[in-house]
């Protein structure tokens, strides 16, 4: 079987995460051939592999969303009438729209991207929306944000792509639209899976954005939940990590018959079996965290949290391991705040590290994120009997107290995202209670035992992949 993994900004260019993620669904399924559809924005992304890849991986198809930049005009497009009213009803975010999404991809019908913007057809569109949206606001605005806005999405679709016996999107978005457009090409199967909730995602990022004119953002925001509803139309199934993301699935219109609950899994056998080499209260406390240093992960709480968590803590450690190149500019940040906050004796940035050989030495892990799904570093810290101090995003409270009243015990502190008050309270605790410090890694390793195993997870995908094909 031939499977196209289809990817956004992560595999194989950036490590953590869904790429980790993707790294152990391949290499544990060398009966099957897979190729990467790798999206990124530019080539520029794409520099280098983070993965040696696993054999079965027969290729990596990349296509570049900002390419469309240098596109010029070419031909008009020739769709009927029927055909054109089709496609502006995806440009209009209409329901159950997608039907149009292979005309849109057919440069015989659309035409060259550039030309087909230009054309009486959708300046006709256009000029109609905008009167009806935002009449009083700058039309040259207006127009830049729709080109903006389409091209990318109409060049992706008028790329070539694998053939393959079943299409496999780990996002919504551009990942979503392009396997929605590849299953209706190619009657193959559709399997979407969400780490997170894409559209939530690019929500959150772009009411904090400043690269987006504030009257545009709903309209960006609209886009976004308008490509992940005709995903979830289109998939066969579609997966999510644990019921607060499929909870939300079903509201933006996933027909629960479709839907279905995989859990992450990881190597428990070999994390589990890790010595333990905690320090005592005597002897003060090392912190641990695993993580990309990007702003998303919010690295800056967690250091004011620290520097909260000193003036009761009288000798404590706190070593970040993970990958720092994703965006150096934002390391340099944290590095910089590090110094001015005078804790360049407590924080140790250490970049990417074998953890086998850290986390025996580890008290506690700290993650601090503002959005995650189902993060493997905790699933591995839980295994290898370390108690966690997690932010309540994803599914982080269920990983730490349990999804029922049958899974009890607690394997660490849960505290509210962005408030390193909170988190230095519960680092504080952590240091004097060493005697639940103990109790809590115990709960972890035998909750992620019992749930969280990468058998599981596996066994459950293939199953899956046999299903849809047959």
């Amino acid at each position: 079987m031939k499977i196209a993994l289809l990817v956004e900004g992560s595999y194989p260019y950036v490590s953590g995460g869904v790429a980790n993620w993707i790294q152990m669904l391949v290499s544990a399924m060398p009966e099957h051939e897979f190729e990467i559809i790798a999206i990124s924005s530019s080539r520029k992304e794409a520099s280098s592999y983070k993965y040696k890849l696993p054999p079965n991986i027969s290729g990596i198809h990349d296509v570049f969303m900002m390419d469309y930049l240098n596109q010029e005009e070419g031909k008009p497009p020739r769709l009927t009438k029927k055909e054109a009213a089709s496609c502006l009803e995806w440009f209009a975010f209409q329901k159950n729209s997608e039907q149009s999404i292979p005309c849109i991809a057919d440069p015989n019908k659309l035409g060259n991207p550039i030309s087909f913007m230009k054309s009486e057809i959708f300046w006709d569109f256009l000029v109609a929306s905008y009167e009806q949206e935002m009449p009083n606001h700058s039309f040259n605005s207006y127009f830049w944000t729709w080109r903006s806005m389409y091209l990318p999405a109409i060049y992706l679709l008028q790329q070539s792509y694998p053939v393959a016996d079943v299409y496999h999107a780990v996002s919504t978005g551009y990942a979503g639209l392009i396997a929605t457009y590849l299953r209706m090409k190619h009657k193959k199967p559709f399997l979407l899976t969400e780490h997170g909730v894409y559209a939530r995602e690019r929500e959150e990022e772009i009411l904090k954005s400043v690269w987006v004119d504030p009257p545009f953002k709903k309209r960006w925001i609209a886009y976004f939940y308008h490509m992940s509803q005709g995903a979830y139309q289109t998939a066969n199934r579609t997966i999510s990590l644990y019921q607060g993301t499929q909870q939300i699935q079903l509201e933006l219109g996933l027909h629960a018959e479709k839907a279905m609950i995989i859990p992450n899994g990881i190597d428990y056998h070999r994390l589990s079996v890790l010595p333990r080499h905690p320090s005592t209260s005597a002897k003060g406390i090392v912190f641990g965290a695993l993580v990309r240093l990007v702003p998303i992960k919010d690295i800056k709480t967690m250091l004011y949290a620290v520097r909260l968590a000193s003036h009761d803590i009288p000798d404590m450690r706190l070593w970040i391991m993970g990958p720092t190149d994703e965006d150096p500019d934002y390391y340099q940040e944290c590095v910089a705040l590090t110094r001015n906050l005078h804790m360049e004796e407590i924080v140790t940035f250490m970049g990417r590290v074998a953890i086998d050989d850290y986390l025996p030495k580890i008290d506690a892990l700290i993650l601090s994120s503002i959005s995650e799904g189902q993060p493997l570093s905790v699933l591995e810290g839980m295994a290898a009997g370390i108690p966690w101090i997690c932010t309540e995003v994803g599914s982080c409270r269920e990983l730490l107290e349990g999804k029922d009243e049958h899974d009890v015990g607690i394997a660490g502190y849960v505290v509210p995202p962005v408030n390193p008050k909170a988190m230095s309270e519960a680092m504080v605790k952590m240091y004097t209670l060493p005697e639940e410090r103990a109790y809590m890694g115990q709960v972890g390793r035998n909750r992620v035992e019992a749930y969280y195993q990468i058998d599981h997870f596996i066994d459950a995908y293939r199953q899956l992949y046999d299903e849809v094909v047959t």
